[in-house]
């Protein structure tokens, strides 16, 4: 199905050059997914799509939209720029790595519902300065369930109980109460502070959110917890996440040098 001069809200999410003076761009559309636009003349300096494209930009735009070939992006009638995360490292890696992992969640072509207000005001959240890695966190537990994952975080997997202690179990695919903690041996094992705030990962609404404050210790649980869970369960590999990863040992060794 192809529509043409269609007007639709649109998140930049990666490009790529493609003959001489053309992009290729990954856009995030509100009416259809996931879509990649040839851009005509992005590369010239006078072409007036430049600044359209640039990444981790969004806003109203007007293409051709097509589910089995490429789309075509033609003008832009409001644009705005996330300016901040381009200034800073962490943010800019958190940034990409979350629209990399919506890249892999959707499919090219399919709606998308109320998942683009959601992650367009995750982005808005790490541009505003609020902690990249629980942004990024809330977004990888909602996520889950697009890769074929879906956790049950609300009650005990064996018995309903919705109270706890819990602790998550991947062999169970979900919690467990204290009293069936023996049936998975190898349950991760996680602290009451972070199985509660996957449950709340799970259902929150980021549009309500405006301040974010994990307690170091919980954060670094919570990381460990999803990366093993995405490892194991998801088996996704985006350079993206490595970069963050490595972003982690440059602050282990710094920290080891300045104890010295």
């Amino acid at each position: 199905m192809s529509r043409v001069n269609e007007s639709f809200a649109g998140i930049i999410m990666n490009r790529r050059d493609y003959r001489e003076h053309d992009l290729l761009v990954k856009i995030l559309t509100d009416s259809m997914g996931p879509l990649m636009f040839l851009v005509r003349g992005a590369k010239r300096n006078r072409s007036k799509l430049a600044a359209a494209v640039l990444p981790f930009s969004y806003g109203q735009y007007v293409g051709i939209l097509d589910d089995q070939r490429l789309s075509y992006l033609l003008t832009v009638k409001e644009l705005y720029q996330w300016s901040k995360i381009g200034d800073d490292i962490g943010r800019n890696a958190y940034a990409t790595y979350l629209l990399d992992l919506v890249d892999r969640a959707f499919k090219e072509g399919q709606a998308i519902g109320a998942w683009y207000q959601q992650i367009a005001r995750a982005i808005t959240l790490i541009n505003d300065g609020r902690d990249p890695q629980i942004i990024t966190n809330v977004l990888e537990v909602q996520l889950l369930g697009r890769f074929g994952v879906a956790p049950q975080w609300q009650h005990c997997v064996v018995c309903g109980r919705q109270t706890g202690p819990f602790d998550y179990s991947e062999a169970y695919g979900g919690l467990l109460c204290a009293d069936h903690f023996e049936k998975d041996p190898h349950r991760l094992h996680l602290g009451t502070k972070t199985v509660s705030y996957l449950q709340l990962f799970a259902t929150l609404n980021l549009q309500k959110v405006n301040q974010v404050n994990v307690q170091p210790l919980v954060k670094r649980n919570l990381r460990w917890a999803l990366d093993k869970i995405y490892n194991d369960q998801v088996g996704l590999s985006l350079k993206s996440k490595h970069f963050i990863d490595s972003m982690s040992n440059w602050d282990r060794d710094l920290n080891s040098l300045l104890k010295k």
